[in-house]
């Protein structure tokens, strides 16, 4: 028994991490760039499918809106698992955000070559934890703003997650949430790892720039 959950629901939980894995791996930037006649965003800018690379297009609505597919697919995830799993509703919430982070990043359509996740990220921790969504959006934005450097903002939203989640008097390391979440920052941080290489060197694009 894990997290209090019985042998007999563990296949539900496996269709839960499978479903919530198709949904993250939908490639909104590369579906959105390509019916709007911009072609294959992979072959633009860093390659990523993520929103930033989208606004390198020069098309901020297109961005916008790969911005927000992105985050609402990891908040969708999450609330089939609320759905589906009535019984053991944390626990589900919890594995379907990371496997929708982790299909984000590694969609088999693409060969498991995707984006970096902070978008849908971000969407599920909204939908799972929203205090500390709202806190990791507010982290994200600020930093971003300042810096003109959308993966600083990331980084640092996602560095501050574990911390972010920290009950006042508690620490709850055994909480799914709290593991999901700590997983999901570590997946999003070394898919940032050129980024964070980048940025130690003073090479990373600035917003709007085109990569090197």
């Amino acid at each position: 028994m894990i997290y209090g959950i019985p042998t007999y629901d563990l296949p539900l939980m496996a269709a839960v991490a499978f479903l919530s894995y198709l949904i993250g791996s939908i490639p909104f930037g590369l579906v959105l760039t390509a019916l709007s006649g911009n072609g294959d965003i992979r072959k633009i800018g860093s390659g990523n499918i993520g929103a930033t690379n989208v606004l390198r297009t020069g098309r901020k609505g297109l961005a916008a809106g790969t911005l927000a597919l992105d985050g609402t697919k990891g908040a969708f995830a999450v609330f089939c698992a609320f759905v589906l799993c009535p019984f053991h509703t944390l626990a589900a919430e919890s594995l379907a955000a990371v496997f929708a982070v982790a299909g984000h990043c590694f969609p088999v359509w693409l060969k498991f070559r995707g984006g970096k996740g902070v978008a849908t990220g971000l969407g599920c921790i909204l939908a799972l934890m929203p205090g500390v969504g709202l806190c990791c959006c507010a982290l994200w934005l600020i930093f971003a703003k300042v810096t003109r450097i959308s993966s600083a903002g990331a980084i640092i939203a996602f560095a501050a997650l574990p911390l972010l989640m920290i009950r006042p008097g508690r620490i709850d390391f055994s909480s799914p949430a709290y593991v999901a979440g700590g997983l999901i920052a570590m997946m999003i941080l070394i898919r940032h790892h050129a980024n964070i290489m980048r940025l130690l060197k003073g090479t990373e694009p600035r917003i709007g720039q085109k990569s090197a």
